[in-house]
């Protein structure tokens, strides 16, 4: 079959190389998710049990730097594939070094668990942003058929992160952790499988542009000046913890890892304002990006709770016996990806009838945020009944990943669009970096939260949860119009 014939073969109406990218992005998930869901029950059952045996404080700092790291290195596993590998190869890399971390955590040792994760995010970091991408290179025409083709790779996302709890949820808690880490490496050699085997339907999509091989041998010392300043500050840093002049423990790395994002999203923010020759109109617009920046971390530091303090509220406190047989916490973690899977068509059908009467970015991030809260009250609720140990039904996560799924299909949809909208055009691939590490810095929050459930009353903590969110998705709402009013325009 000619090169031109393959190009030409249609998936459901789509080009054949969605279904490629389809089934990738579902095994990559499916090991993502399904080891996410085993991570911070791993980490805090004892070590008889076969876990590590971590406090909870430092679990969740772990799980929130493991997250936060995910986002953070999708920044240079752009670039990477940007200027030295295309996305092409890019995808292919990370989906080996994904699957590497995994079987590595299936190796019952320490140093196996910290190598393991460092090599997900790794990969992650090279797979998860360009695997978009081409997918957006295979409709090179744009458009509506262009917007379908991703709600279609949309739902392989959500289908994997389905599937994954439920098989390695079922294999780590059941019967051995690391089976459920080796399951989840086997998910993504699948995907991997499939991804060269079906390579032939992607065209020249995610090839490297012919500008950036000209500019490759540059592009090499840059990347191994950035990669050897690395390699030395982190030897640096084990040598100063070794020799005991450094005392640094994973809550203050995911501490001040905090306050670094912190401090260079403002110091970005504020640069871009009076050092980037804009306009009045322009100047406004990034400050509305930078409220937006500030509600994204918000809302993140709730809903990534999921896999961790929610998670340990599943397992300890939840009754999971089903006609006498008890389902593994993880599997209550599936809820929210099938909640999105049914209602992401819903919602997508609400917005298209809305058409001009679309709400405004900041009231779509409003209501993502207030429903957020809205979630965490009835946890908060329910967290009351287990005071005396008592364990509650499954229906009260069920339903706050009821309020979380809608709040998610309300705020995340629109954000990387709200980026492009609203972004000076020369500083949008900078932009795009900042709302990535706004994410990152929402899962560092939420595993710093998390780390408080044994110290504070469930109540208090969930309840302050639900005030700091709903409260920040109140304010949103009720600037919406004054600020729409100081920049002109509707967002």
């Amino acid at each position: 079959m000619s090169a031109d014939a393959i190009g030409n073969k249609q998936w459901f109406g789509h080009p054949r190389g969605l279904s490629t990218l389809f089934f990738t992005e579902l095994w990559e998930r499916f090991s993502y998710y399904g080891m996410r869901g085993l991570l911070i029950l791993f980490m805090t059952k004892a070590l008889a049990e076969g876990g590590l045996g971590f406090g909870v404080g430092k679990a969740s700092a772990i799980y929130g730097l493991y997250t936060a790291g995910v986002y953070l290195l999708a920044l240079p596993g752009g670039w990477i594939a940007d200027r030295l590998i295309g996305q092409r190869r890019a995808v292919l890399v990370g989906g080996l070094i994904i699957a590497t971390g995994h079987f590595t955590l299936a190796i019952p040792a320490l140093w196996s668990f910290f190598t393991g994760l460092v090599l997900i995010v790794i990969g992650t970091g090279l797979l998860k942003p360009n695997v978009s991408v081409i997918v957006g290179d295979l409709y090179p025409e744009g458009g509506a058929r262009r917007d379908a083709g991703f709600s279609v790779f949309y739902m392989g996302i959500n289908l994997g992160a389905f599937l994954g709890p439920l098989v390695c949820g079922y294999l780590g808690e059941n019967i051995d952790w690391h089976l459920g880490f080796s399951a989840a490496g086997v998910g993504m050699v699948f995907g991997v499988i499939q991804y060269v085997l079906g390579g032939k339907y992607l065209g020249a999509a995610g090839n490297l542009k012919p500008e950036a091989v000209a500019e490759r041998p540059r592009a090499f010392r840059g990347f191994a000046y950035g990669l050897g300043a690395v390699v030395a500050v982190c030897a640096l840093t084990g040598f100063a913890q070794r020799s005991g002049s450094l005392h640094l423990t994973f809550e203050t790395v995911a501490r001040s890892t905090g306050g670094f994002i912190v401090a260079l999203a403002f110091a970005y923010f504020a640069y871009v304002l009076f050092f980037g020759n804009l306009d009045t109109r322009a100047k406004k617009r990034v400050l509305v990006i930078a409220v937006l920046f500030v509600a994204s971390a918000i809302f993140w530091s709730g809903y990534e709770q999921a896999g961790s303090s929610m998670n340990l509220f599943a397992e300890r406190l939840t009754n999971r016996v089903v006609f006498g047989w008890e389902a593994p916490a993880s599997w209550l973690q599936s809820i929210n990806p099938l909640f999105i899977i049914l209602l992401a068509p819903v919602f997508g059908s609400i917005w298209l009838r809305m058409a001009s009467n679309n709400p405004p970015i900041p009231v779509k991030f409003g209501l993502g945020l207030v429903q957020l809260g809205v979630g965490f009250a009835v946890l908060a609720w329910g967290s009351a009944f287990t005071e005396e140990g008592s364990l509650v039904s499954p229906m009260w996560l069920t339903v706050t990943y009821f309020f979380h799924t809608t709040g998610e299909l309300c705020l995340s949809p629109v954000g990387l669009s709200s980026v492009t909208k609203l972004s000076p055009p020369r500083f949008v691939g900078q932009m795009m970096g900042i709302w990535f590490m706004g994410t990152a810095l929402g899962n560092l929050l939420a595993g710093l939260v998390a780390g408080l459930i044994e110290s504070l009353p469930l109540p208090q903590l969930f309840g302050t949860v639900c005030s700091i969110t709903a409260g920040s998705g109140i304010v949103l709402l009720l600037l919406s119009r004054p600020v729409q009013k100081l920049i002109g325009e509707k967002l």
